[in-house]
């Protein structure tokens, strides 16, 4: 017979009958090794054997197959028999090469023919007599299945971790490395000492072969062998080619088909999907059970994770191969739907969900997922599909940021469906859910008051990109959500969207039951708001910065589409951002401008917003914002200058750039000196070719010249040569002209000084000519007479400074003497008021200032008492100079002068200027100066006094130095425009350190950040932390503990507070009593939060020498102020801003979970901080026990002698330390057991009213259904329940926490949840309570509305998350009729301390 020689290489009748016994016996768990010479013949065999006897079994089955009958099958086992050949022999030896496989370090060979026998073992299970035979074992069944990946080589060890990512990286969150269980670490050695072993590629196709063999064996046994009585092997079947899917890539699609010719199937991960199909025939069991285990293993496969038999999964690297079996698996599950219908529908819900609730943070995962969750319910009719966005509504509130950031993404890819028709859903209930509207309002727009800063983000960010989807329903809803008709509006308060409070989230991702995952309903009406815009504009200030780039985003979508108004309040908010302290929010506000500049470039508030925005950041400190800035004002500006002629049409871009210069020139000249950088930087880099400048010039005659001129008076002093003809033209035209505009006046004067050492002589004469004649007109408006003296300085320079000098002396010198004239013909006359000219009076005295500087011989003492005369009363004796100010007295001191207000304020400019040219003027006006600033009323001339002493301060360091006491008192003065002038100046004086932190500036300037104009504060602090602190790191620090002494005007010190200070000043600047406690507490937190550690640190331990020390040495004494004293410094040693960062912050916890995923660099951050967190924490310790307890202790019995009330303060300073140290307070306190005993007592007393206070705010009213954190809130932290088993695919359940049944007992809840027990509805309302272990049998859990199907398949029920019981109890489902009367009002759940302490 064929098959008893293809049986011969096996040596049957030479194995022993005693060997054979011992193999079963050891249930195929372990080889046995046979003879020595009956081993290495079968070692020998070689795979041709294989393949005959395999060829020849399965023509025998074929022929059973064909012939329909029991003969074929019968002669198999009757020949064996007859021939004496033994089947349980021949099943021992087909596992010996079985096992062999198994053992370490086996070769190619032994692996082919380890895999050609297990092929062999499953053809024989395949023909009918196999059970009767006992050729059937289940756990060799198993080890057969298990050589697919047993017999294929892994990869090294490095490459493995490398697709594999750890699961602690899974959702963005650190974790603690993971301790490796037994099991693992022992596949770990297999695969290290795998890994000395080399496989050619030869070697690796040979064992592909037998890979691919021994898989069409395996379904060539699934189609005739049932499984249905062994569901072990069913599981283990599902699990094996699920793992198949990954073996190798695809080439092409693949056809998924019930009949199908297995010969045909190439792929290893096509044959996988064919027998993962035929698992789900009847024969094999419960379609259902069936179906939910091929579903709980592909889900896995579309959220590209591992997962083993046990331990939790974790993620694989997203390769091309990945991706590809990923999609694969989600167009299987589509077509089982359609081959299965209402058969598969349940459990694609169940998918679905899973898929929701294993999602992991990291972006790219997400995005995937969401894709295939689009593709999944792309399958769904609709009234299906509108059940499962009703749980993605209650899902888009999860207590997990994950989840409520997925919900997210899942909306997006819903929204480019196309939407759905109501007519299609039966139920009449759940057509809301079909529409888009509802997607964008109800989920997307919802998350915008998402607690999670990353949420928020997201949400923004996809709400700017539903403006772009084609759908109109979608920007509808967009626009019914910002327009002012009809929108449903709410309280400011109510708008707060109830998110549950964001938990940690986990780390790993535990095995769950795979069962439909339901969530409570609740019922939103958050979607419509009064002040969307207004909220929208506070998101672009938020506090953290992905928020804030997400609202930019938002905002120029909303303004591209018309959704909300172009004002320029909206646009300011933009332009604004560009100025943000993060760099990225920076660029991101640039880009945002640049974007809504593009697509509506003829809007002038636009084009205004775009300008504020740019220009100022071409002097931005980031050099990448810097270059961002040029090239966008290079792209917009520069590049479209082209060659004008009048008949030329200019095109949109052109038009463009001729409105923003004509805003330049007109609106916002106030950016005229960062324009200027601008060009200094362009200069360098050579842009202005000659091309460049003649196609300017050649605009200078059309009717947009006013930014022709603006752009030549930037490039003229960078340029070699311009061609002077048209200029000169140009000039002459505007001296002839009546009607001059003046800032294009201003522009042309530039260029003509920059021009003027290109002109010859007589060109420079005439020139001056028409300056001085133009001049001499005093009709000038006053920027014109400063750029016309600036303009005749250039034309008159030269080599020769004496011959410069002398052209200056010759004209500047002329116009000083007609301005004295005339300010003499007017002083000295009486009734001089009656008929003034006020404004000839003031360009008089301007062009004598700005004259003056360029000929300081030419000022005489006439001049500079005309111009004091000016200021004060008229002097008879004036003429003859015979009468002088006297420096003791302030201006407004003399004798009332008649003249107004801002001929004053000119005179006050005009008499600096002066001053600046002679240091004997500058030691006789600062004192009147600083008379006027003390007792002057007007507060022009006081603004101006303010900058002339500022101005002579650079000159005349030494001189003014003594008056800046002076001047920083006008940081308390009653105006606020003197106040924000003083501070404007004094800074910038600092940051050029003309003036030193010296007396009481510094103090000064921490009173500036309580200032009651919110405008002024914050300027402040921009002043002291983004200008001063970085040229200065240590000045908060120096000057923390003189402040709490100055502040509380303490001067009992020895070493604080003595600087010299009128009773004035003290009374003005003091900040003492409890009705400004608030303010110097502003100051302290402010001060402390810009602290480093180590500068934390050494106050501390500063705050111990100089206060503490003081008073428990009874150095200060312990009156009212000293009282106060203490009291303030134990309250600021209280504060958490004094807390070390290094011990306060959670090592590895990302600010803002800006970060999505981590990396190796961020891991050893995390480890590196963990230790230096310990070390600190150590020194501190140390610290406080040796310098901080003794003098506590000394502190406490003075205290208690005088029976001071400050000890009430001492010991909240005490609960406030030892709270990370409250089971060492005997160790701290050995010295003094009594103290130690008070401060545990107030510990254990502060913790139980913390306590009490958490389960009071865990509680809500029965009324308080409007805030949105009653509603349907989730617990932090989900509910522990019993260890789930592996395989069971139930339901993830969300903890809910019921406010009724919160305050029964354990007993109670039980039997509360035994009566409801057989409730059965179609209602989806979830009531978390919880039950016993075991309570809950054969009941329909969570089951959807329209379906009648019982999705619990055993008794794990309802768990979410968690893999261990806390308590031994299980959060049940119980679903509520729409008959039953609804839970009255929820109570508060109120419960003893000391109950819940017996219950732990």
């Amino acid at each position: 017979m064929e098959l008893i020689s293809a049986l011969q290489f096996l040596r049957l009748n030479d194995v022993t009958e005693a060997w054979v016994d011992t193999v079963w016996d050891l249930e195929f768990t372990e080889r046995k090794p046979l003879d020595d010479a009956i081993e290495e013949e079968l070692t020998a065999s070689d795979e041709k054997s294989f393949r005959a006897l395999y060829q020849c079994l399965l023509a025998h089955a074929d022929d059973h197959q064909s012939v329909g009958s029991d003969g074929a099958s019968q002669s198999i086992w009757v020949v064996l028999g007859e021939s004496g050949t033994s089947v349980k022999s021949l099943v021992a030896v087909l596992s010996s090469f079985i096992l062999a496989a198994k053992s370490k370090g086996a070769n190619v060979h032994q692996r082919v023919n380890s895999l050609s026998a297990a092929s062999l073992y499953l053809l024989l299970l395949r023909i009918p007599g196999s059970i009767g035979n006992k050729v059937f074992h289940e756990v060799l069944l198993d080890t057969c299945l298990d050589l697919t990946s047993h017999c294929w080589p892994q990869d090294s060890g490095k490459k493995r971790k490398k697709d594999i990512l750890k699961s602690s990286q899974s959702e963005g969150k650190r974790s603690k490395p993971q301790r490796k269980d037994t099991a693992e670490m022992e596949v770990d050695e297999e695969e290290e000492e795998e890994e000395e072993l080399h496989f050619s590629g030869r070697d690796l196709m040979r064992i592909r072969d037998a890979v691919a063999l021994l898989v069409q064996s395996l379904l060539r046994l699934i189609q005739i062998f049932p499984l249905k009585d062994r569901p072990q092997s069913m599981i283990h079947c599902v699990q094996v080619l699920s793992k198949l899917l990954y073996f190798e890539p695809t080439i092409g699609g693949l056809i998924f088909a019930a009949e199908q010719d297995i010969t045909k199937l190439r792929s290893i991960p096509e044959m996988a999907f064919h027998g993962l199909q035929l698992l789900c025939l009847p024969k094999h069991g419960d379609q259902k059970e069936s179906l939910r285990r091929v579903f709980h293993q592909l889900l896995y496969v579309i959220l590209m994770m591992k997962k083993g038999n046990r331990g939790k999964p974790s993620l694989l690297v997203p390769s091309q191969t990945i991706l590809t079996t990923r999609n694969q698996a989600v167009q299987f599950v589509c077509h089982l739907v359609d081959e299965l219908k209402e058969l598969a529908l349940p459990f694609l819900q169940i998918l679905l969900q899973h898929i929701c609730f294993q999602m992991v943070e990291k972006s790219e995962f997400r995005s995937h997922g969401a894709q295939a969750v689009g593709m999944l319910t792309s399958q769904m009719a609709s009234t299906d599909y509108a059940y499962f966005i009703k749980w993605l509504s209650n899902f888009s509130r999860h207590s997990k940021m994950v989840h409520r950031l997925f919900s997210v993404d899942v909306v997006m890819v819903l929204l480019e469906q196309p939407e759905r028709r109501p007519e299609e859903c039966q139920d009449p209930d759940l057509v809301c859910f079909l529409t888009h509207k509802f997607l964008i309002q109800n989920l997307l727009f919802a998350r915008r008051m998402d607690e999670s800063p990353t949420v928020q983000g997201h949400a923004l960010n996809c709400l700017a990109q539903c403006l772009e989807l084609p759908s109109l329903n979608a920007t509808k809803a967009i626009h019914n959500l910002f327009s002012a008709s009809g929108t449903q509006t709410v309280l400011e308060g109510e708008i707060t969207e109830g998110t549950l409070s964001t938990q940690h989230t986990q780390k790993t991702y535990p095995t769950l039951p795979f069962r439909t995952v339901e969530l409570s309903s609740t019922d939103s009406s958050g979607c419509y708001t009064r002040e969307n815009v207004a909220l929208l504009l506070r998101h672009v200030k938020d506090s953290k910065t992905n928020v804030r780039k997400a609202a930019l985003q938002a905002m120029v979508g909303l303004l591209k589409h018309d959704v909300i108004p172009m004002t320029w309040e909206n646009l300011e908010t933009l332009s604004e951002r560009c100025r943000d302290p993060a760099v990225s929010v920076k660029k991101k506000a640039l880009q945002c401008v640049g974007e809504l500049l593009s697509a509506k470039p003829e809007c002038s508030v636009v084009q205004k917003a775009w300008l504020q925005g740019v220009v100022p950041a071409v002097v931005d400190p980031e050099n990448s914002v810097q270059d961002k800035a040029l090239e966008a004002l290079d792209l917009v500006l520069l590049n479209q200058i082209k060659p004008y002629s009048v008949n030329c049409h200019l095109d949109a871009s052109q038009r463009l750039t001729w409105n923003l210069l004509s805003l330049l020139c007109h609106e916002c000249q106030n950016l005229s000196r960062y324009f200027s950088r601008a060009f200094t930087i362009w200069s360098k880099q050579k842009k202005f070719t000659p091309v460049f400048i003649t196609s300017l010039i050649s605009h200078t005659e059309a009717d947009h010249a006013a930014g022709a001129w603006l752009l030549l008076s930037k490039v003229a002093a960078s340029s070699p040569k311009l061609p002077c003809g048209k200029i000169l033209d140009a000039w002459d035209t505007m001296i002839s002209s009546k009607d001059v505009n003046v800032t294009t006046c201003c522009h042309i004067l530039c260029v003509m000084g920059d021009i003027a050492r290109h002109l010859n002589e007589e060109t420079k004469d005439r020139v001056v000519g028409d300056l001085m004649s133009w001049l001499k007109t005093f009709t000038l408006p006053l920027e014109m007479i400063s750029s016309a003296v600036e303009t005749l300085y250039q034309l008159g320079c030269s080599e020769d400074m004496k011959q410069t000098q002398a052209f200056l002396n010759q004209h500047c010198g002329e116009l000083v003497l007609m301005c004295e004239s005339y300010l003499a013909s007017i002083i000295l006359t009486e009734n001089r008021a009656q008929d003034l000219d006020e404004e000839l009076m003031v360009k008089h005295l301007h062009t004598l200032g700005v004259a003056s500087l360029q000929c300081p011989a030419k000022v005489s003492k006439r001049t500079v008492l005309l111009v004091e005369s000016v200021l004060t009363t008229h002097s008879d004796k004036l003429a003859e100079c015979q009468k002088e100010l006297p420096g003791s007295l302030p201006l407004s001191q003399f004798k009332a002068n008649s003249l107004p207000t801002r001929v004053r304020a000119h005179g006050v400019i005009t008499l600096g200027k002066l001053s600046l040219l002679h240091e004997e003027l500058v030691q006789k006006y600062l004192p009147v100066f600083a008379r006027e600033l003390e007792l002057g009323t007007e507060v022009s001339v006081r603004n101006n006094i303010i900058v002339i002493m500022c101005d002579l301060c650079v000159r005349y360091t030494n001189i003014v130095d003594h008056y800046i006491p002076n001047i920083s008192a006008c940081l308390r003065d009653s105006e606020p425009v003197i106040r924000q002038q003083t501070l404007i100046m004094l800074t910038n004086l600092l940051q050029e350190e003309f003036v030193k932190w010296k007396g009481s500036l510094f103090f000064r300037f921490m009173v500036a950040l309580v200032d009651p104009v919110p405008a002024i504060a914050s300027l402040t602090e921009y002043c002291l932390l983004h200008l001063l602190l970085k040229k200065n790191p240590e000045m908060f620090s120096q000057h923390f503990i003189e402040c709490i002494f100055h502040f509380n005007s303490y001067s009992k010190h020895k070493s604080y507070n003595k600087f010299p200070q009128s009773e004035r000043e003290k009374v003005q600047f003091s900040l003492k009593g409890e009705q400004h406690r608030e303010k110097r507490f502003r100051i302290y937190r402010f001060l402390l939060e810009h602290f480093t550690d180590a500068q934390r640190f050494n106050i501390t331990n500063k705050i111990n020498q100089t206060i503490l020390a003081c008073f428990a040495d009874e150095e200060l004494p312990l009156d009212a102020d000293g009282s106060g004293i203490l009291s303030e410094t134990f309250s600021i040693l209280s504060l958490k801003e004094m807390k070390l960062h290094a011990i306060s912050s959670s090592a590895g916890v990302a600010a803002g979970e800006e970060a999505e995923e981590e990396n190796m660099a961020a891991m050893a951050k995390a480890v590196l901080q963990a230790a230096q967190k310990k070390v600190v924490s150590q020194v501190q310790k140390k610290t406080f026990i040796e310098n901080t307890v003794p003098l506590i202790i000394s502190l406490k019995n003075l205290l208690e002698q005088k029976h001071s009330p400050v000890l009430g303060n001492l010991m909240s300073y005490l609960q406030v330390t030892m709270q990370d140290y409250r089971n060492e307070v005997k160790e701290f306190f050995s010295g003094d057991e009594q103290l130690a005993s008070e401060i545990e007592f107030v510990l254990k007393t502060a913790e139980k009213e913390r306590e009490m206070l958490e389960q009071m705010n865990t509680c809500s009213l029965a009324g308080d259904a409007k805030t949105p954190k009653a509603q349907g809130s989730v617990q932090g932290s989900p509910v522990r329940s019993r260890p789930l088993l592996p395989f069971n695919f139930a339901t993830p359940q969300p903890p809910r926490l019921n406010f009724q049944a919160a305050r029964l007992s354990l007993t109670d809840r039980v039997h509360r949840s035994r009566r409801e027990e057989d409730v059965q509805s179609k209602s989806i309302t979830l009531e978390g309570t919880v039950m016993v272990k075991g309570a809950v049998k054969d009941r329909a859990i969570s089951t959807p509305k329209g379906f009648n199907i019982n999705l619990t398949f055993d008794e794990g029920v309802s768990a979410i998350l968690s893999d261990q019981g806390t308590s031994g109890e299980s959060s049940v489902l119980h679903v509520r009729s729409s008959e039953q009367q609804a839970p009255g009002p929820r109570l508060w759940n109120v419960q003893s301390p000391l109950r819940l302490r017996k219950r732990i």
